[in-house]
């Protein structure tokens, strides 16, 4: 035992620099470990980062904040995923209500062709209302067809505008003169106050929808005998379009989902006014391509829809 002491201390300082040496080696060894080790844990954490049912992302306290960067990102992940689902669950509740709202119009109009076949003595007054009934239901069948149509042409972002200038007045003037039966059913009327002559260049095409779409909504979410109001302020730049009817307040938690895609106001499906929920959707679309704006606001009974465009 003496022998090997009596040898360290001979070899103390050699020992010493063998030590000092060998330190940093040491040193990094360890932290080469423990980066292995929180590289394993990370890994390891990563792979349940896109799964949503699992529970909070938990690392060691020197990665807090990529912990907390990573916690960040599966929030994001699931609430992208539940949006995904509740759409993708809208749509298919939307073939099933389509496909069911098809036999409605179909039927009736079976019965009353059938009737108009084998009924040889009747009146011109029954012919002519058979005649009506069938009409209203096939343009009815027209419509919902058209909505499932809609379903696979709604992504307009690729879709390119064709401009062109048009007097803006006189476009809102035909429009409500063609809706002229859909305002005499309740007994509306209506007011359109614009500044004379308002050019606008824009997809003419495109636009008309837009402003189809907000004057059927202000028809069908009136009330009987009461007036649809259209107003505009202009500055040098922008048109500003005010579209107003008077109809049961929308809730706030309804006016901001307004304008999603499958959205529909009407939970029960009226088959005389529901459409597919893709009308306010597309018109936000088509407004935004044409670097506007739309919103939409109610209380007290009044609903009022907006657009901001450029007017060149």
């Amino acid at each position: 035992m003496s022998n090997t002491i009596k040898w360290i201390n001979n070899r103390i300082d050699l020992l010493g620099l063998i030590a000092l040496a060998a330190s940093p080696i040491i040193i990094v060894f360890i932290q080469w470990k423990q980066l292995i080790s929180y590289l394993s844990s990370l890994a390891a954490r990563l792979e349940s980062i896109d799964n949503p049912d699992t529970e909070k992302i938990v690392l060691p306290s020197v990665l807090k904040e990529a912990e907390d960067q990573l916690n960040q990102i599966k929030a994001s992940i699931k609430e992208k995923d539940i949006i995904a689902r509740q759409a993708e669950q809208r749509k298919n509740d939307l073939v099933v209500y389509l496909a069911h709202d098809l036999k409605t119009p179909i039927s009736s109009i079976i019965g009353y062709l059938t009737l108009l076949r084998d009924e040889k003595q009747i009146s011109h007054e029954m012919h002519d209302r058979y005649i009506q009934v069938t009409l209203k239901n096939a343009e009815r069948l027209d419509e919902l067809i058209n909505e499932f149509f809609e379903i696979t042409r709604f992504n307009l972002a690729h879709v390119s505008l064709n401009y062109s200038t048009v007097n803006l007045n006189r476009m809102l003037e035909q429009m409500l003169f063609e809706l002229h039966p859909l305002l005499s059913g309740k007994n509306l009327t209506y007011r359109l106050d614009l500044p004379s002559e308002i050019e606008l260049t824009c997809d003419v095409d495109k636009m008309q929808r837009v402003f189809d779409n907000l004057l059927r909504n202000a028809v069908y979410y009136s009330f009987d005998h009461s007036e649809i109001q259209i107003h505009a302020n202009l500055s040098d730049s922008t048109v500003k379009l005010y579209f107003m009817n008077s109809g049961y307040t929308i809730p706030p938690e309804k006016i901001g989902r307004i304008f999603e895609q499958f959205y529909r106001l009407d939970s029960s499906r009226s088959t005389q006014y529901g459409g597919a929920g893709l009308g306010l959707a597309i018109a936000k679309q088509v407004v935004e391509l044409h670097h506007g704006r739309i919103s939409a606001s109610s209380s007290d009974n009044q609903i009022c829809f907006s657009i901001e465009l450029p007017r060149s």
